[in-house]
């Protein structure tokens, strides 16, 4: 029943954010401030949620260390990207023809900041932590994935080929880095430097939603299996690719530190001391 209760709240805090900002997407600095306002609303109204109904400390969303968490986060997640762009504007698939627009990615910070927090908490913090009491890490990993790529396939230029890729570069390794850190804030770190870097800073297409003018003003066109297409770079192989690696990794890191929940067993003591696989 506690997971009925929070993925409503969850979603219901998720449309709500999420339509404030919507309307005011063409208001650079206003959808900056609510943006980065929906975003805190959304920790705060999980954590009072969790406590409610699980009645313990909710340390994934913990005071202490969210800030170098949700940094190492960014870093990473806008890294990953990174590292897709250079690679395309290498094959010559990415040219830059100068400065985009300031403004523009200062909206986007807030727009992203929201998007990011709000997708975490739904899809880590309760479909994947509280199924994986349940079914298991390996099994609500691939679970919580699945959903979210398929969530995906209702952007306005989706594809199938998007949605699969989202599952496996973002969905799976989103979840294999909670497993990983027993953390929100990394998750939602990683998730907002990726959105970030992809509008905010390279003013790329993200997931089917359309084109963005971040700091960089530019084109990407070339081969879809390469570029994503109509999806953006999420659709890329190069993208899949760095997220099968990097899912490797955090589950590698989640094993050594005994984070790994076993199939059918259900957690002694939740979030922070999962019952774990002998090392």
């Amino acid at each position: 029943m506690r997971f009925v209760w929070q993925f409503l709240a969850a979603m219901a805090m998720y449309a709500a954010g999420g339509n404030i900002v919507t309307a005011v997407r063409e208001n650079d600095w206003l959808t900056l401030a609510l943006g980065l306002a929906a975003a805190a609303g959304a920790v705060l109204g999980y954590a009072w949620v969790v406590r409610r109904t699980e009645h313990r400390a909710v340390t994934e969303v913990a005071r202490e260390g969210a800030v170098a968490r949700t940094g190492w986060g960014v870093l990473l997640g806008a890294g990953w990207f990174g590292a897709v762009m250079v690679n395309l504007f290498a094959s010559g698939y990415y040219d830059v023809h100068g400065l985009g627009s300031a403004r523009g990615a200062i909206g986007l910070l807030g727009f992203m900041a929201a998007a990011a927090t709000m997708e975490e908490i739904v899809y880590r913090g309760v479909l994947f932590r509280v199924v994986e009491e349940h079914i298991g890490t390996y099994l609500a990993l691939a679970l919580s994935g699945l959903v979210f790529g398929l969530s995906h396939l209702l952007n306005e230029h989706a594809t199938l080929w998007g949605g699969i890729a989202i599952a496996v570069e973002a969905g799976f390794m989103l979840a294999a880095a909670y497993a990983a850190t027993r953390s929100l804030w990394v998750t939602i770190g990683v998730h907002f430097g990726w959105n970030f870097a992809a509008a905010g800073v390279f003013s790329t297409e993200v997931s089917g939603n359309g084109g963005n003018l971040g700091l960089l003003d530019a084109t990407l066109s070339g081969p879809s299996p390469l570029t994503g297409g109509d999806f953006g770079p999420e659709g890329s192989v190069y993208s899949v690719g760095f997220g099968v690696l990097l899912t490797l990794v955090f589950l590698w890191l989640a094993h050594r530190r005994g984070n790994v929940v076993a199939p059918g067993a259900r957690r002694s003591a939740r979030a922070g001391s999962p019952l774990t696989l002998p090392r």
